[in-house]
Parts: C-alpha cells; structure tokens; sequence
C-alpha cells in the first residue's frame, strides 16, 4: 500500500530566510493524520538563504539526520563538535539528555536540504554529533545505506533508532528493489525527477508512505535522486 503526498499539500513557512516544507507535524503546521510514520517523526525540506541559518537552540531525545541536497550547512554544537556537511553528504545528531546547537548556511548560494527526525528506542543517552561522505557514484543505480540502527550496516552513520536511511541515484528507465517486509514502514521522497511505485507516480519532493509491502519496486521515469526511510512501526 502506498499513499501519496503531494509536495503542494505538505506544510508551509516562509520566513524569508528559510523556507521550508513540513512532510510531517511541525512547529505551526499540524494535520493529525500526518504526525509520525513509525519512527520517523519530522521530514522538513529545507531551503536556507546565503549568511543565515538557526541559531543556538536545544533538543533532547531525538535523533536528527541532515541530508544537504545542494550548498553546504555548518554545524557547531554545545560538545565542541564543529562541521561542514557538504551536498550529498549526512550528518547525525544523537541529542540524548541534550545538547544546544546551530546550523547556518555559510555558503553564497542557497543551501536546500532534508532534516529528518526519527524517535528514539530509549530516552536518555549521551548525545553525540557526527558526518560523513558518501561518493555520488556509490549511489549510481542503487540504494545505499546512509544511516542505520543496525550494527549490520557497518559502513553507515550509526543512529540510535530501529530505522534505516538510504539513498540512490537512478538513470531514467532502471529500477532498484528494497527488501522492506510487511512489517515494516518506508517513506521515499524523490529529490529530483520523477519515480512509481506499484503504478503510483511520485514527482520531485512527493512524499510517499508505505506499508504491508514485502519489497519495494522503484522505477526511475527521469533521472532521479532518491531518499528512503525504512522504519519500525511504534
């Protein structure tokens, strides 16, 4: 099963220097029948003007993952962490028992990105900070993992979620399949161009969530880059 969500229908804030769209729930924008997928709680697609960004602020009990699309974000945190996450890259934040944080967009142009939330397996632990490169060539033609809370996936960010988070980069006309099982949740975005998913089209930043699927079949109709969140239900 798989429910389409138009990039036209997701939350909306413009406050001139950010402006953003809300897949899920967040800050102003509420709508009951969007507020979590499993474990995945926020999924905000972010475009954040030259020399601004968020200032110092908390969480706790959180863990953020930070996909940048295009330009670069800069991080500082209360732990002395201090990083640049460039496009194509991720960084991962545990928040824990808290931690302060800014991000800004440091660059000349407009940085656009995917913030992701997902719901922790405990409350309470250390919180942490971290990122990593992944090449753009390791995704040509096939998803990989980014982002995991599965000791498995050893060349992947570690989160501290029973979640997934995988990217790949398609030609038009090749397809890619994820074994997901029925009971688990996934929700794919599609960066850029277009994909379908059992006969349903999604265009570039649709979201579509999926459930009592086995394995997942996506089928590039243009050159398309792709985000995937596999999730346990709560």
């Amino acid at each position: 099963m798989i429910e389409i969500r138009r990039f036209e229908t997701l939350g909306h804030a413009d406050h001139g220097w950010l402006n953003a769209r809300h897949h899920f729930s967040f800050a102003d924008y509420h709508d009951p029948r969007r507020v979590h997928w499993g474990r995945l709680r926020v999924w905000n697609d972010d475009e954040i003007a030259p020399d601004t960004g968020f200032g110092a602020h908390p969480h706790r009990d959180m863990e953020i993952v930070t996909y940048v699309r295009k330009g670069a974000i800069t991080h500082q945190d209360s732990l002395g962490n201090q990083g640049r996450t460039e496009a194509g890259d991720v960084q991962v934040m545990s928040a824990g028992t808290g931690i302060v944080h800014s991000e800004y967009n440091r660059e000349a142009e407009t940085t656009t990105l995917f913030q992701i939330w997902l719901l922790p397996d405990r409350r309470g632990d250390t919180p942490r900070w971290d990122s990593r490169r992944f090449p753009a060539d390791d995704r040509a033609n096939r998803l990989t993992v980014l982002a995991s809370g599965d000791p498995e996936d050893r060349e992947a960010l570690p989160i501290r979620s029973d979640a997934k988070i995988a990217a790949g980069a398609l030609k038009a006309g090749e397809t890619v399949t994820y074994k997901l099982g029925r009971d688990r949740l996934a929700y794919v975005v599609p960066a850029s161009g277009a994909i379908e998913i059992e006969g349903h089209r999604l265009n570039a930043r649709d979201g579509g969530a999926i459930s009592d699927t086995e394995t997942l079949s996506i089928r590039a109709l243009s050159d398309s880059e792709i985000l995937l969140v596999d999730s346990a239900p709560l």
